[in-house]
């Protein structure tokens, strides 16, 4: 499984893999994969389409049996009645909430906990100590792939940065030199701009650039 999950895939799509992967090992009728980032536990993968909640739903450490299986680094095998249990956090928007049986398990990297494996059924059902074990053993080994793939998103996310910054840069110096406005003026032209046609800054400072660009080859 290692292998198939390389450090050269995003972190979504890692996590998507885990879950898969888990829903294949052990029958269920969902799994959901929480993510533990700055003390919150936030739901980044289902098996069953959850657009309005998924990378919004978050626990705190300790709350429901989720974030107790974080806080206490146990698993947690509820076999029927799972929302009666009193740790269970309910959540009206998720139909998963009045399934029977719940299986909850966490992910770690080198003995840290970075996130939770919950598998849940609507029927009741006894979850096997083989089943546990199977669950438990991938939560332990896929937590250093979260981390590779989380680092490498990170590292994604401030190049993005960094290449937004030079083109607003450029973008600034082009209306400065133009307009004959002030640096601050134009960064509020391209913050205007990108409001107005709810386009990202970055977007407006590529088209800024590519009109000088356009003007320059046709002077040339």
């Amino acid at each position: 499984m290692a292998s198939s999950m390389a450090s050269a895939d995003p972190l979504q799509e890692v996590l998507t893999h885990i879950v898969d992967f888990a829903a294949s090992v052990v029958s269920c009728d969902s799994c959901f994969l929480y993510a533990l980032e700055d003390d919150d536990l936030i739901l980044r993968a289902s098996k069953n389409a959850h657009a309005d909640v998924v990378d919004r739903l978050k626990l705190r450490l300790g709350q429901g049996i989720t974030g107790w299986v974080a806080e206490h680094g146990k698993p947690v095998a509820v076999a029927l009645n799972a929302s009666q249990d009193p740790r269970f956090q309910l959540f009206k928007d998720l139909p998963e909430d009045k399934f029977e049986a719940f299986l909850s398990v966490p992910v770690l990297c080198r003995g840290r906990i970075v996130g939770v494996i919950n598998l849940q059924n609507r029927e009741p059902h006894e979850y096997t100590e083989r089943e546990i074990k199977l669950i438990s053993t991938i939560g332990f080994l896929v937590g250093a792939e979260i981390e590779m793939a989380r680092l490498e998103s990170e590292n994604t996310h401030l190049s993005e940065k960094l290449e937004t910054r030079k083109l607003v840069e450029r973008a600034k110096g082009i209306l400065q030199r133009e307009l004959k406005i002030t640096e601050e003026e134009a960064y509020l032209t391209i913050q205007r701009q990108s409001r107005q046609r709810r386009k990202s800054m970055k977007e407006v400072a590529e088209a800024i650039v590519l009109s000088e660009d356009v003007k320059r080859g046709m002077n040339d």
